[in-house]
């Protein structure tokens, strides 16, 4: 009997070297794999930035692939990271949005693209180091379930992928620990074992979002504009609406005798709106570009626990449909800083029921 082929992605971390290693011990044909999404061509550039992109990356995932004595490539999906991660970020933000890069890259390059290219070499199925559990419940469909470590669980990052992906997708790791994982790495003697996470989004290293995106756009980014109250007050002027996300509070230059927050933000005036810590609370959130994965749909209400960011511990909510295309989450107490561009993930106990990208959040009135 053939073994089943794996391509493993090797972002040249600790974990992906370790997904290699397990996929090995329990018998299949692995592959490993390190997609080339750098856009900048200068190996200079390449080393500087690092992380899942840099030229480090590729060259540790190459030495981990020797090692485990497996055939290693680079594939280049640097169009498909463009189009959908690089240019979608930036537009996000061009729209007073505040995207999340990693689920796009998630989505359509890490699984979609990467996918497609391991089923013509005639793999059975792709693999990856995220901390999460695909598990195939009673009613017949993939879903994914948090990982063994609250502390590390990566599900949130992973809500969107599609049930054909779900279904030839391998994650190794979710069953462990990272101190569990770095044992292991340090005891089969992976280069990688005590190699840091990478942090932030690869491809801004330096973390300024509105140099970035000035950049992409050639100086098409929106002008300065008034700081307002949520009735329109006038309280000063902003840099530029691509400079701000919802809940920020260093860098707003105005002071009104207590602490201001940004609540808003409005592209179509071009107004960011300041606000109190208060205001920056909410209850309600409307979403839309749903993707349900325990259930095939949302037909009734159902009680949820729902995470609006990647750190967020969840809160219980209430969810049901508004319209065939956007799910309405009322949350049972104030949650803070619901954002429009972030995803909002539904849990039903460790597994993910679904989730969305926000598009509006209603906010308490007192």
């Amino acid at each position: 009997m053939n073994k089943q082929k794996v391509v493993v992605g090797m972002s040249g971390g600790v974990d992906s070297s370790v997904a290699a290693w397990l996929l090995k011990e329990q018998g299949y044909e692995v592959i490993g794999v390190t997609m080339q999404i750098w856009q900048d061509e200068t190996e200079q550039a390449l080393e500087e930035n690092g992380g899942c992109c840099g030229l480090s990356a590729v060259e540790d995932a190459r030495r981990v692939a020797q090692m485990l004595d497996i055939p290693y490539y680079v594939m280049n999906f640097k169009s498909d990271f463009k189009k959908y991660v690089i240019d979608y970020f930036v537009e996000e933000y061009l729209h007073g949005r505040t995207p999340n890069p990693c689920i796009a890259c998630n989505r359509y390059v890490k699984w979609e693209s990467l996918l497609r290219r391991s089923m013509e070499i005639g793999a059975d199925y792709i693999a990856t180091g995220h901390y999460a559990r695909i598990v195939r419940l009673s009613n017949g469909r993939y879903a994914l379930q948090k990982s063994a470590t609250a502390s590390k669980d990566q599900t949130y990052a992973l809500y969107n992928l599609t049930q054909e992906q779900l279904a030839h997708t391998l994650m190794p790791v979710g069953d462990y620990t990272k101190e569990e994982i770095r044992v292991l790495a340090e005891k089969i003697g992976l280069r990688t074992a005590n190699k840091p996470d990478s942090q932030e989004i690869c491809f801004i290293p330096d973390h300024d979002y509105a140099g970035f995106i000035a950049r992409e756009t050639e100086g098409r980014v929106p002008p300065e504009g008034n700081f307002v109250t949520s009735d329109g007050r006038i309280l000063g002027r902003h840099k530029g609406i691509t400079h701000y996300t919802i809940g920020q509070r260093k860098g707003l230059g105005v002071a009104l005798g207590f602490p201001v927050f940004v609540t808003e933000i409005r592209p179509e005036t071009n107004e960011v709106v300041l606000g109190s810590n208060e205001e920056v609370f909410g209850n309600t959130l409307c979403a839309s570009q749903l993707n349900f994965m325990s259930i095939p749909m949302l037909k009734k209400e159902m009680e949820v626990i729902a995470k609006i960011r990647y750190n967020d511990k969840g809160k219980p909510c209430k969810i049901h449909m508004q319209d065939e295309q956007t799910v309405v989450c009322q949350f049972h107490e104030p949650v803070r800083a619901i954002t429009p561009g972030q995803a909002v993930v539904f849990y039903d106990g460790e597994i993910v029921a679904g989730g969305g990208t926000i598009l509006k959040a209603r906010r308490n009135s007192s």
